[in-house]
């Protein structure tokens, strides 16, 4: 839907499954956009847990309230949502679903377009949330690695992915 010509997440999740003999894997996604696309691909699927954290009602108006099951985990967020609602958000509904679903590897659609100096959304993630949130993901199982997605301020990105490279090694 514009963003993606390839769900580089989806391919890595299969990858991880057909190559190298994972069974569960969950996809966090913490991209300022739902990732409608990683949903569709997985939903119903009991070997992938997709859960997304994004902007609501924002593009492209999928996984709003009430769009979760089983293998689908939506948490819709308000514009203006800064670190303190994903945070709360991520312990409260993604640890305890993550945990409950016990995956062999953890894949990250990091989007850092939340952030707020982004132009593109209207969320006010600092750069130390999105280390936080690194850390968090990382502590979600026994392996776990990331995509870069969404980030539209050229100015901030790099440091933005560096910031959550550290927080993803702890």
């Amino acid at each position: 839907m514009g963003f993606c010509l390839v769900n580089n997440v989806a391919v890595a999740a299969r990858y991880a499954q057909i190559e190298r003999g994972l069974g569960r894997i969950a996809v966090v996604d913490f991209d300022v956009h739902h990732g409608n696309g990683t949903e569709d691909i997985f939903r119903g699927d009991g070997s992938v847990l997709y859960v997304s954290l994004h902007q609501w009602p924002f593009y492209p108006g999928t996984g709003g309230p009430g769009t979760s099951d089983d293998s689908t985990l939506n948490l819709p967020l308000p514009a203006g949502s800064r670190d303190v609602e994903y945070l709360s958000a991520f312990r409260d509904a993604v640890e305890p679903a993550v945990a409950a679903f016990e995956p062999d590897l953890v894949l990250v659609s990091a989007g850092f377009d939340a952030h707020v100096e982004d132009p593109l959304a209207l969320m006010e993630v600092t750069t130390e949330g999105f280390r936080e949130l690194a850390r968090r993901c990382a502590s979600l199982g026994p392996r776990v690695a990331a995509v870069l997605e969404g980030g539209y301020n050229l100015d901030t990105l790099p440091d933005l992915v560096a910031t959550a490279l550290e927080g993803f090694s702890g």
